[in-house]
């Protein structure tokens, strides 16, 4: 676990990062990018082989981009600055050989294409509540648990509608919105383990591949298949997605 004074954005020019807070996980596929403030406790971890470039921001800048964490799609330009400020090391330090006036400059254009960019719904909000935690753990554990909010609440001791309220009150979500997430996310790291597209399917909950194809198709813009082999697309996603009910 770690916090920096400065915020700062991670990259994921190739696999899949994950950027855990005290507010939740950001889930980082390639050619997205996860913006953390400053002073937010925070750790990060790759899966599959993962090519991870930061960036530091001046408050300056900092301040022009959102006070939450937060996931956006990379346009082209992004990309190629986001690379270009790293080099060959991928951190953000004077060997790339710009003067500071320079890289400002880089920077500016940077900040001012995720102002732009589409806002991914890619960050998992991590619940406070007991009973809410209870649930969290569970399917944390076992993904493909399709038990529904009546049953796990009967686990753990809590009822529908409370829980309900909960999810809504707490994470800003329903509680089938946050599983799906959830999935979404399991099935990122499987898909950069080198699992198809019909084994993560099944590993994550989904009556079939359909019906995960569609689902993970509305919240990352591109099917398993082709972001499992490099071809992905630029297709923004909306900020509150279909939600494809995971058990059929």
């Amino acid at each position: 676990m770690q916090s920096h004074a400065r915020g700062h954005l991670v990259y994921a020019a190739g696999g899949v990062l994950a950027v855990h807070t005290e507010r939740g996980t950001s889930v980082v596929p390639a050619n997205r990018v996860a913006w953390a403030p400053a002073g937010f406790t925070h750790y990060h971890r790759a899966h599959g082989d993962t090519d991870m470039r930061i960036v530091f921001l001046a408050p300056s800048l900092a301040r022009l981009l959102p006070d939450q964490p937060a996931v956006f799609l990379t346009s082209g330009l992004a990309r190629e600055v986001l690379l270009a400020l790293t080099g060959p090391r991928n951190y953000d330090d004077a060997a790339t050989g710009y003067s500071r006036a320079a890289r400002y400059r880089l920077l500016r254009v940077l900040v001012d294409e995720l102002r732009e960019a589409h806002e991914q719904p890619l960050h998992l909000p991590e619940p406070r509540d007991d009973r809410l935690q209870g649930i969290a753990r569970m399917l944390y554990e076992n993904p493909a648990d399709n038990a529904s909010l009546a049953e796990l609440g009967k686990r753990i001791g809590a009822g529908t509608r409370t829980l309900s309220r909960l999810f809504r009150n707490e994470l800003g979500m329903t509680f089938y919105e946050w599983r799906t997430q959830l999935r979404v996310y399991h099935a990122l790291v499987l898909l950069a383990e080198g699992h198809d597209t019909t084994q993560t399917a099944y590993a994550c909950g989904w009556a079939n591949p359909s019906s995960f194809i569609v689902a993970f198709t509305n919240i990352i813009g591109t099917t398993p298949g082709r972001y499992r082999t490099g071809r992905q697309t630029t297709t923004p996603t909306s900020r509150l997605p279909t939600v494809v009910k995971p058990s059929g």
